[in-house]
């Protein structure tokens, strides 16, 4: 058997499949034919090693409760995976199955701090950080991004430190690789984020869901920088991203610490989440034992868009520039030089040119005058898209070519 679905070109009719990103057009307040480039789900068929495995477990049409054990091959996958990648050997008793990352932050957020308590995000950053922060009662403390002259954002680690200072910082989400402005981070800014956090008894929830998309080297795994890191911290890693799983709800979160994990674990039996999704648990299994081929192609053609897309933008847009990400499949827009205020610029990617963005002031008010992308469909929709873009901007901001 071979890998089938390696088209990326075709666009899927995704419009009556109960699809968030297309399908609640309407609900959202747009327009039936706006094109929607904002959550960041792919617009491409998965694996078909993963299509055979749902269609296995549909033909044998019983869907009692799930779980995973040893010896059953799915840890195996997963460690696999990571090895082949990352190399990062995980163990199985690090291991806990939660339906998605921003679950789980939640669950550390109850797990390790109190009502009231202040936790520490650096903005402009993928915004359900301040959703779950806020809906479970707890302070929202950012320590801003820095941006430079060049469009790249880096980390101010003497404002990171003063704040986890000053505010008594229990827990610090850390994005890595960065959604949404696309830093990779490298392993000497791991390290001095983890030696401050060290320092000062921080524990450090990192996400990393994108982890498999970093386009110049190597992601950097926040425990393994340094083998002290995993005292304090919580990885968290999905397929979700990588294979366009994320409506089968299956996460892989790594704890090495069994205090922590016991704690995170309590909070998780307190919401009554019992076993994973059937569904979820066999796709992540026959994505990570046999989806290389698939990634490996996926991958080679999202990095053309994402050069496709800050090629169009710097060179084509208007008064629009971008800088290539390091990591994620997603292009963060720089619309600052139009002067626009965030409610016109918004009007003008949606109403004027007939896109649905992400806009920049979800993520912090550090974002306003920004605009996220998704790059990771068939090229033709970017076409349409940014040709679309091309010309709202040169009609409506009296900018020429």
């Amino acid at each position: 058997m071979s890998e089938r679905n390696l088209d990326f070109d075709t666009v899927i009719k995704r419009d009556d499949t109960k699809s968030l990103k297309y399908d609640f057009r309407k609900k959202r307040g747009y327009s039936s034919d706006v094109i929607p480039l904002w959550v960041a789900d792919m617009d491409f068929r998965t694996s078909s090693y993963i299509e055979d495995a749902l269609k296995s477990v549909a033909e044998r049409n019983i869907y009692g409760y799930t779980n995973v054990q040893a010896g059953d091959g799915f840890f195996d996958s997963v460690s696999r995976w990571m090895k082949k990648y990352h190399d990062w050997d995980v163990r199985e008793e690090w291991h806990v199955i939660t339906p998605g990352v921003v679950f789980a932050i939640g669950m550390a957020i109850r797990a390790f701090t109190n009502e009231g308590d202040p936790v520490l995000i650096q903005y402009p950053v993928y915004y359900p950080f301040s959703d779950v922060i806020r809906n479970n009662g707890r302070k929202i403390v950012s320590s801003d991004l820095v941006r430079d002259e060049n469009g790249r954002y880096s980390i101010d680690f003497d404002d990171f430190e003063q704040k986890i200072v000053r505010e008594n910082i229990k827990l610090y989400i850390l994005c890595n690789p960065q959604n949404p402005v696309g830093r990779a981070w490298t392993k000497e800014e791991l390290q001095r984020l983890g030696d401050i956090c060290k320092k000062h008894g921080t524990i450090v929830f990192s996400d990393e869901i994108h982890f498999d998309f970093v386009w110049n080297g190597d992601h950097n795994i926040f425990t393994k920088t340094d083998p002290s890191f995993g005292d304090f911290s919580i990885v968290a890693t999905s397929p979700s991203k990588t294979f366009n799983l994320a409506g089968l709800q299956e996460s892989n979160i790594f704890i090495q610490n069994p205090e922590l994990r016991k704690r995170f674990s309590a909070q998780i039996a307190a919401t009554g989440y019992d076993e994973p999704n059937i569904f979820g648990v066999e796709a992540a299994q026959a994505a990570y034992e046999n989806g290389d081929v698939w990634y490996e192609a996926m991958r080679r053609y999202v990095g053309e868009n994402i050069d496709y897309v800050t090629g169009y933008v710097n060179e084509i847009l208007p008064g629009v520039k971008t800088v290539k990400p390091e990591g994620t499949y997603l292009v963060w827009l720089d619309f600052t030089e139009l002067g626009l205020h965030p409610k016109d610029l918004d009007d003008l990617i949606v109403n004027k040119a007939g896109l649905w963005l992400d806009s920049g002031r979800i993520f912090g008010k550090t974002g306003e005058g920004f605009q996220r992308i998704n790059a990771a469909c068939p090229r033709s929709i970017l076409e349409s898209a940014l040709s679309k873009l091309e010309n709202a901007l040169c009609k409506n901001t009296k900018l020429a070519v």
